[in-house]
C-alpha cells in the first residue's frame, strides 16, 4: 500500500510540477501606444470637430434616437443563458476515464439519477480500467499486500480481481447510488483559479465538501459513507479471511478516501498540464523548422 502511494504522489508531483512551469509571465501590451506628448501637432485625422452647425445634423439626431430607442426595446429580451455540461469526454493523461469532471459554464443542471448511474457505469467498465488494475494488482504483489492472496500468478490474479471489484464498488456506491439517494452532485468542478496551494486545498477538501443538486453546498455524504460501505462490502467477502477485521476494513476505507483526494488533485490541474503538453507538441514543428524558410 505504500508503494502505491508513492507511484500515485510522485504522479502528483510530476504533473504539478508540469502545470506550474506552464503558468504564462505577463508581458506589457505593445499594441496601446502612448498619448501623443504635449506640443506635437494632431493628424489629419485628429483634427478638432467644427462648431458650426451642419445641415445634416438634425437627420444625425434622429437616427441616434431611433437607435436608442431599439437599444431599449431589447434591453429587455435577454439571450439564453449559457449551460455548463453534464457530463465530459475527457481523460486523464489522455487514458483514464475523467467523465464527471466538468468546468463551471453558466447554468448548472443537476444530473438524473439515470445520468448518475449511465456516466458511472461508462467509466467504471472503460477498457482502459484493466491496464490500470493490473498495474495496481503488480504494485500490491511486489508488496505482498493482504498475503492472504498468496504469491504466483495464482496471488496475482486474486488481487487483480479483488482491485476491480473495489473500483468498482466505491465508483457505483460514491458517485452513483448514495448521490441518488441524498441528491448530490457527483461531479468535480475545477477551481482553476487562485495559487498553488489554494487549488491543491480545492481539490483535496472535495472529498468532504460537494454540491448538492439544489445548489447548495454541503456535507460529502456521498464519498465518506461510500467509500466506508464499500470497504466493509468488500473486506468482508472476497478478500481473505484472515483480513476480514474491523481494522483492516478502516485501512481500506482511508487508503479509498486517500485514493479520491489525490485524483481530485490531479483533476484540478490536468487542464494546465494537458496545455502544456499540447503546447511543447505544437512548438516542436516550428522549432525544427530552418530558419532560412
Amino acid at each position: 500500500m505504500k508503494l502505491t502511494y508513492c507511484v500515485l504522489v510522485l504522479m502528483v508531483a510530476v504533473s504539478l510540477g508540469t502545470a506550474q512551469s506552464n503558468t504564462p509571465s505577463q508581458t506589457p501590451d505593445v499594441s496601446q501606444s502612448a498619448p501623443p506628448a504635449a506640443g506635437t501637432s494632431q493628424t489629419p485625422d485628429q483634427t478638432a470637430p467644427s462648431a458650426k452647425p451642419s445641415s445634416d445634423q438634425p437627420a444625425k439626431a434622429a437616427d441616434q434616437t431611433q437607435t436608442d430607442k431599439g437599444a431599449a426595446s431589447t434591453a429587455g429580451t435577454t439571450a439564453p443563458a449559457a449551460k455548463t455540461a453534464q457530463t465530459s469526454n475527457d481523460r486523464l493523461f489522455f487514458a483514464l476515464p475523467n467523465f464527471l469532471t466538468v468546468d463551471k459554464n453558466g447554468n448548472i443542471i443537476p444530473l438524473t439519477a439515470g445520468q448518475k448511474f449511465k456516466v458511472v457505469a461508462r467509466g467504471a467498465f472503460d477498457p482502459v480500467q484493466i491496464p490500470w488494475y493490473m498495474i495496481l494488482s503488480g504494485i500490491g504483489q511486489a508488496e505482498n499486500s493482504e498475503p492472504g492472496y498468496g504469491q504466483g500468478w495464482e496471488g496475482y490474479g486474486k488481487r487483480f480481481g479483488a482491485y476491480a471489484a473495489d473500483g468498482v464498488i466505491e465508483n457505483f456506491f460514491v458517485g452513483a447510488i448514495l448521490p441518488s439517494v441524498f441528491r448530490q452532485d457527483p461531479r468535480f468542478f475545477p477551481s482553476g483559479q487562485g495559487s498553488f496551494f489554494h487549488r491543491a486545498g480545492y481539490a483535496a477538501s472535495r472529498i468532504v465538501i460537494t454540491r448538492g443538486d439544489n445548489g447548495r453546498k454541503e456535507f460529502n455524504i456521498s464519498e465518506t459513507l461510500g467509500s466506508a460501505m464499500s470497504a466493509t462490502i468488500s473486506t468482508y467477502s472476497y478478500h481473505p479471511r484472515g483480513d476480514r477485521t474491523v481494522g483492516n476494513t478502516a485501512s481500506v476505507w482511508v487508503s479509498q478516501m486517500g485514493y479520491d483526494a489525490i485524483t481530485f488533485t490531479l483533476k484540478e490541474f490536468w487542464p494546465d498540464i494537458r496545455r502544456a503538453i499540447t503546447k511543447k507538441h505544437a512548438d516542436q514543428p516550428a522549432a525544427s523548422k530552418p530558419s532560412g524558410q
